[in-house]
């Protein structure tokens, strides 16, 4: 722990500077970062005037590079931590109950005394907060009472996980101040999903959770979902020349809840009618044997769908290997690979119930316009609306970001950069 106003000082100052940058990369985030911490603890403070010790802890989101919906099918990813955050000021509680304000949002409390989950609080930041508790304590680890104040500038609804921004952010506040940082990255994200499963009533994925709580550009394959394999790749985008671009598409997520249940369901109805329950347990060369069969048995575009998962597999592969070797060119061909996979077999880059709104398609048409030889571009995330990622040679993005935002509008593109930490103790 250490005195409120001495950090605060420091921070005003200047003396944390270097800190911000190591965490955050780029030097142009550096005072905004620290105007935001100042005004954290400036509300910390005015919420719990009685405070007087604090630790800062922070979480990314997290932005999915390569492996567009192959999580689901046990497949292989590769994921990154991005510099946006969640970060919490907090302190010890000694009464056993979480207080907690994320944002203009009222306070939340939590009894870790009662960790039990609660249908009515499905669906609500209470739940996650109780269910990483939980999960904490189910696997032995200590819990207890603190106090906080979040702020967070994750974006909501582009596909950079909020939420399990979030789910990290608490599991690493209850590891930093009961558990000496001995929970690692890897536990506190399946402590994150459990949460989100369980008390929260989502059914995601790992991927989120594993990328923001880990940190770094990551490989996991999930193979075995109980013990996937996570292992940090190395990538150095700032000597590449390289920046990551994320662009608000301004389409609406709403009535898509099928169209995404599709993917997963007609990927697994390949997978059933070769005998297995996921496309990750059929070989390559088992699938494209039975095609004339699964033809009939399925759809044209389940089989389309099936030969992306078999291909992305690869794909993951190939970026993994083109990042180890820093060979940053093969790396952008793989991502724009992908990128044309997801477009043409995957197809999940409009709503066919809709076809006339296709924000993602033109953004990546008016990209690939912008950018020519100066990046590559490929819709980001689940898909379908939203946002598409560019990675972006950095002499280039002033002019992308004009160019793509006179489309789009002010503000619809996110130049952002890999962060190497996942979840952790700032001070």
């Amino acid at each position: 722990m250490q005195d409120i106003m001495i950090v605060r000082d420091a921070l005003e100052k200047g003396s944390l500077d270097s800190k911000i940058k190591q965490i955050y990369v780029d030097e142009q985030r550096v005072s905004y970062n620290r105007e935001r911490y100042i005004g954290a603890i400036d509300r910390f403070m005015q919420l719990f005037p009685s405070e007087k010790q604090i630790e800062i802890y922070s979480a990314p989101g997290r932005s999915e590079v390569c492996g567009n919906h192959t999580d689901h099918q046990n497949g292989m990813v590769l994921a990154t931590s991005i510099n946006l955050d969640a970060v919490a000021i907090t302190a010890g509680a000694d009464d056993n109950v979480i207080r907690l304000v994320s944002g203009d949002f009222p306070m939340e409390e939590v009894s870790v005394e009662d960790l039990a989950m609660k249908e009515e609080e499905k669906s609500t930041t209470t739940a996650l907060i109780r269910g990483v508790a939980a999960g904490m304590k189910e696997r032995g680890y200590k819990v207890g009472g603190f106090t906080a104040y979040i702020t967070s500038d994750v974006l909501m609804g582009a596909g950079m996980s909020s939420s399990a921004a979030f789910e990290s952010l608490i599991g690493t506040i209850l590891s930093g101040l009961y558990n000496n940082m001995e929970v690692s990255g890897i536990e506190i994200a399946q402590i994150g999903q459990y949460a989100e499963n369980v008390y929260f009533g989502k059914p995601c994925g790992l991927m989120d959770q594993m990328a923001c709580s880990v940190g770094g550009m990551i490989f996991i394959d999930f193979k075995d979902k109980e013990k996937p394999e996570v292992k940090q790749v190395h990538s150095d985008f700032e000597k590449a020349g390289l920046s990551l671009c994320i662009v608000d598409t301004k389409g609406s997520h709403a009535d898509l809840t099928p169209d995404y249940a599709a993917v997963p369901a007609e990927m697994d109805r390949v997978a059933e009618a070769l005998g297995k329950s996921h496309l990750r347990e059929v070989s390559t060369e088992e699938f494209f044997g039975a095609l004339q069969v699964l033809w009939k048995k399925t759809s044209g575009r389940a089989v389309l769908r099936a030969i992306h998962f078999f291909e992305e597999e690869e794909r993951v592969l190939q970026g993994v290997k083109a990042l180890e070797e820093s060979d940053y060119k093969e790396f952008l061909k793989v991502i724009k690979s992908s990128g044309d996979s997801s477009a043409k077999y995957l197809q999940n880059i409009y709503s066919p119930k809709d076809v006339d709104k296709q924000n993602v398609t033109v953004a990546l048409a008016v990209s690939e316009h912008i950018l020519g030889k100066n990046g590559v571009c490929r819709v980001h995330g689940g898909g379908f609306a939203g946002t598409i990622q560019a990675f972006v040679r950095n002499e280039a993005v002033d002019e992308y970001k004009e160019k793509i935002e006179a489309v789009f509008g002010s503000g619809s593109c996110h130049v952002l950069k890999v962060r190497l930490q996942g979840g952790m103790r700032v001070l």
